[in-house]
């Protein structure tokens, strides 16, 4: 790999050497660099771009990296990536892409990532997007993630756009059987004319299953921002979905809440803000001798943290 690939590994998940465990790094639509382990295993697709990642039951603190990165202008790829959980298992997966585009041409990547959660099987999956580039071409990225848990499972996603993505739709739907939770926190932030949505849809079939679905995002220029979370109640269950937002600038937030209880006992709760940045928490800042701009960074900076 080159130094622009290099950084851009460095910036989607936090590699500046090759990880130990399981790793699959794809750079400008190639295999890059693969490892397996004995007990996490990584096939390539036959029928389609893409891997299928099998973790053996009991499998404990191990890892799967499987970072995608685009250098040159004019890429656009769909890669198809199933995750085989099996049951007792406790990894961390983390995933990412990141595009450098100096072109004149857009650069895609649609990355669609379908989990199969065993039983009392723990997962923690981070996601992080960036882009950078002075070219005209934009930076686009459409990921698409697919949860279906078993009984007791536990899965936590860590959804992370901060900077250089010019358009991106993200959807997540999920399936929850008895006894599973699934956690997720998203931190996103947009500027420039840059527009980003974000879907979830829980379906929580079993009983005693959980969610909770949260959202921090800071809308800067004259950017946009669309947050939908939708929560099915179709038990005994609990689910909670939050979106904070900051506006500033002339940017737009929408936030579109649905809950939708189909038994008596789904206990579902939304909550939703938005607002610009407190005056008195600059002036604070201020006082102590920061100027506007590097007050408003500090409470963005706190604020996605």
């Amino acid at each position: 790999m080159d130094e622009i690939q290099k950084k851009l590994i460095a910036e989607v998940a936090g590699l500046h050497v090759m990880p130990e465990g399981a790793y699959n790094i794809r750079a400008n639509s190639q295999l890059a660099a693969r490892n397996t382990t004995a007990n996490i295993d990584i096939v390539t697709k036959e029928d389609k771009p893409g891997i299928d990642i099998h973790i053996k039951p009991g499998t404990k603190n191990e890892s799967v990296h499987i970072p995608v990165v685009l250098s040159e202008s004019g890429i656009k790829e769909t890669v198809y990536n199933d995750f085989y959980i099996g049951e007792d298992a406790d990894v961390v997966i983390v995933a990412g892409c990141g595009i450098s585009n100096c072109g004149s041409q857009d650069s895609e990547h649609d990355g669609v990532h379908r989990f199969f959660v065993g039983k009392n099987a723990k997962v923690k999956y981070v996601e992080k997007h960036y882009g950078e580039g002075d070219g005209q071409g934009k930076r686009i990225l459409n990921p698409v993630t697919e949860v279906y848990q078993e009984e007791g499972s536990y899965v936590e996603m860590e959804m992370v756009q901060i900077k250089g993505v010019d358009s991106t739709v993200r959807t997540t739907k999920a399936e929850l059987k008895d006894e599973a939770t699934m956690i997720v926190h998203e931190r996103l932030m947009t500027h420039g004319s840059q527009k980003a949505t974000s879907v979830y849809t829980v379906d929580l079939n079993g009983k005693g299953s959980s969610t909770d679905v949260i959202s921090r995002s800071v809308a800067k220029d004259t950017s946009e921002q669309i947050f939908e979370a939708a929560i099915v109640g179709n038990t005994d269950c609990h689910g909670h979905a939050e979106c904070d937002a900051i506006i500033m600038d002339k940017a737009r937030v929408v936030a579109i809440p649905r809950l939708d209880a189909n038994d008596v006992d789904a206990a579902l709760i939304h909550e939703a803000a938005i607002g610009k940045i407190a005056g008195d928490q600059l002036i604070k800042l201020m006082t102590l001798g920061l100027t506007e701009e590097e007050a408003e960074e500090q409470i963005i900076a706190g604020f996605l943290r």
